[in-house]
């Protein structure tokens, strides 16, 4: 048989045939187990396609004063989905605190730009990370 006829069939023992035929956003994009399989455990930081960095960074620095740090219990993402699009600041578990402006909120993660004292970067995190948080 020619070499170019030959059809090389690899086994690997964690991918199923499905997975060979999937895109990592299909189906629901916060789906437990798709997290699972695809991203071993942890949610997925970044949105699906349409979502993403190109819908863009913000064209002005954030404001100049951090905003009084309000009380919060637990951040769910219906809470910070009001957020979206606005001035976020955001407190972490620990002593991170920055200007933050979600573009996309997951079940579990929300990503956006951070402002990084010069400039916007896109970043995302865990909402179980966020300590507090508070949009203008």
């Amino acid at each position: 048989m020619h070499p170019s006829h030959m059809h090389l069939n690899y086994y690997h023992p964690h991918i199923q045939e499905a997975d060979l035929y999937s895109t990592p956003y299909q189906g629901e994009y916060d789906d437990q187990s798709t997290n699972e399989r695809q991203f071993g455990g942890f949610p997925p930081l970044f949105p699906p396609p349409g979502q993403g960095p190109e819908i863009g960074a913000p064209t002005a620095p954030p404001p100049s004063f951090v905003p009084s740090q309000a009380a919060t219990f637990a951040v769910d993402p219906g809470s910070i989905r009001r957020c979206l699009f606005r001035f976020t600041y955001v407190w972490l578990r620990g002593s991170q605190q920055f200007w933050f402006y979600p573009i996309f909120v997951g079940r579990r993660s929300i990503s956006g730009y951070r402002w990084t004292g010069f400039g916007w970067i896109y970043f995302g995190i865990s909402l179980r990370q966020i300590q507090s948080f508070t949009c203008i």
